[in-house]
């Protein structure tokens, strides 16, 4: 059976459910997602782009420069010439300003960043290293024994376009900067020579180009993507670290509030009990006439009326105390083996005159087998006499109430008190298991009591590991079971052999 717990705070049911309370912070953070969203035009998403493209630039700064060395290499031994020198010279200074600026803007902080002057830089040294390219695609060998050169400088630009197209993602344009100019010239070689096979590299380097640009382009957006997503990953934490400070500095005040409240109560419950002491015990003398006779009775209704007051006020202060130290966790358990039968006996003889002057039958239903349970006899005597009264309070005369005690389908042991009163409607559950809640039928009828019987049954239930079950139908009745768990059930150890048959034994 579920365990019906409360939600509230006081008496007044409130829907915790209701979406309208989170609306403000869905809102907030729907407002930063479309924010952050917003790539075009973004400058910390430019200045973290061009962060990456100097970091590709610096960690692969000896890719292309290698590729450059090994065609000047295969050059000079093919018979190219000093020409081929002089332009790994230019194409490895070109490569290197792109490196040097490359460091600059990775050593510089982000937010000292100028996107379009760095952009516009990076663009320039890109060009320059096309140039070098194109001049690459300008050199001749008439006295090379190696045939179709052009199909080898084909090949060449593509190794070196498809690794620029990786490297430079991240900077857009940056390969239409560099190869725009050499493939250009390719193909007009091609077309001026009009040798077939020229003539299809150049179209494979001119369908080429427009191919690893796509390529770097959907890089270019991946990594803007993924800028992105770190983006609203660092704001939704900045988010969550400001709710969580929030949230522990109000829990900080929550404590010391209840600490101010426990101090309060304490203080209270001591200047309190001492005039009611007096007044109990001088309002009992008095409607007893201990010193004398009344000539009026009506003074000794009122001693009665003052001594029910009184009595009345000192178990509210005990019963705010008791639930008050529960919450605080300051309760101290007795705990000891004790026998659940007896106790809920000893209840019942307790609670048999008050329910005798309503004409109430109390149906005692007991196992008469149950072992020890290890628990504080005076919470357990408190669970069993706090739903004995209020199973009274509200049967009406004549009524009926059946207390079980018994096993538990996991092991455990159990007390259960039904009665056949009125009820409580179900949406009024959550109410009556708050503290100071009572229900509409409580209300209507009268009945004097503090609302705090079912809230400290919770409470000593949960210390030793239990739980508290309601349940409740209108014009039908209430049952409410107080379970102790498995883990409190002591077993029975085997009897000690007498002497005779120990000296048997022997």
């Amino acid at each position: 059976m579920p365990l019906q717990r409360s939600n509230t705070a006081d008496k007044f049911i409130v829907d915790r459910r209701k979406p309208h309370r989170n609306s403000d912070v869905a809102r907030a953070v729907r407002k930063t997602r479309d924010r952050l969203s917003q790539q075009a035009g973004n400058l910390d998403f430019d200045r973290e782009l061009l962060k990456l493209h100097a970091r590709a630039m610096t960690s692969g700064a000896v890719v292309i420069p290698l590729l450059v060395l090994a065609i000047a290499a295969a050059g000079r031994l093919a018979g190219v010439g000093n020409e081929i020198g002089l332009w790994a010279l230019f194409t490895l200074t070109s490569y290197t300003i792109v490196v040097f600026m490359a460091r600059r803007i990775e050593r510089t902080e982000a937010a000292e960043l100028n996107p379009l002057q760095a952009q516009r830089e990076f663009l320039v040294g890109h060009f320059l290293c096309g140039l070098g390219w194109a001049w690459f695609v300008l050199l001749g060998c008439n006295a090379c024994a190696v045939d179709q050169f052009q199909v080898v400088k084909a090949v060449v630009l593509l190794f070196a376009m498809a690794g620029t197209a990786v490297m430079a993602s991240s900077l857009s344009g940056a390969l239409l900067a560099t190869f725009a100019v050499p493939v250009a010239l390719y193909a007009y070689a091609g077309v001026k020579l009009w040798m077939p096979v020229e003539a299809i590299m150049a179209g494979l380097l001119v369908v080429s180009l427009p191919f690893f640009a796509y390529i770097a382009r959907h890089l270019n957006r991946s990594s803007l993507m993924l800028l992105s997503f770190r983006s609203e990953t660092d704001a939704l934490i900045a988010e969550v670290e400001t709710a969580k400070s929030m949230s522990d500095e109000a829990r900080r005040r929550a404590e010391d509030a209840n600490l101010a409240k426990s101090r309060f109560l304490a203080s209270m419950s001591h200047e309190l009990r001492t005039p009611l002491n007096a007044i109990l015990g001088f309002s009992e003398v008095m409607a007893n006439e201990v010193l004398g006779p009344m000539s009026n009775p009506t003074y000794r209704d009122y001693a009665h009326d003052v001594h029910d007051s009184g009595q009345h006020l000192l178990d509210l202060i005990n019963e705010i105390l008791d639930l008050s130290r529960i919450e605080a966790g300051r309760y101290q358990l007795n705990e000891e083996p004790v026998m659940l039968l007896h106790i809920v006996e000893d209840c019942c003889h307790m609670m048999e005159l008050k329910a005798r002057n309503k004409d109430i039958r109390v149906v005692q239903d007991f196992e008469q087998t149950l072992p020890r349970l290890f628990a504080d006899e005076r919470a357990v005597r408190q669970i069993t006499l706090n739903l004995l009264s209020n199973a009274i309070k509200f049967t009406a005369t004549g009524g009926e109430i059946r207390v079980r005690v018994g096993w538990t389908a996991g092991g455990g042991q159990y007390i259960s008190i039904k009665d056949n009163g009125p009820g409580i409607p179900e949406d009024e559950i959550p109410i009556v298991l708050s503290a100071f809640g009572q229900g509409s039928i409580a209300i209507k009828s009268a009945e004097q009591g503090t609302g705090l019987g079912l809230p400290i049954v919770q409470g000593l239930l949960a210390m030793h590991g239990g739980e508290f079950e309601l349940h409740s139908k209108l014009r039908e009745g209430t049952e409410a079971i107080a379970i102790f768990p498995l883990s409190r059930v002591m077993e029975e150890l085997p009897a000690l052999p007498t002497a005779a048959v120990a000296a048997r034994r022997r």
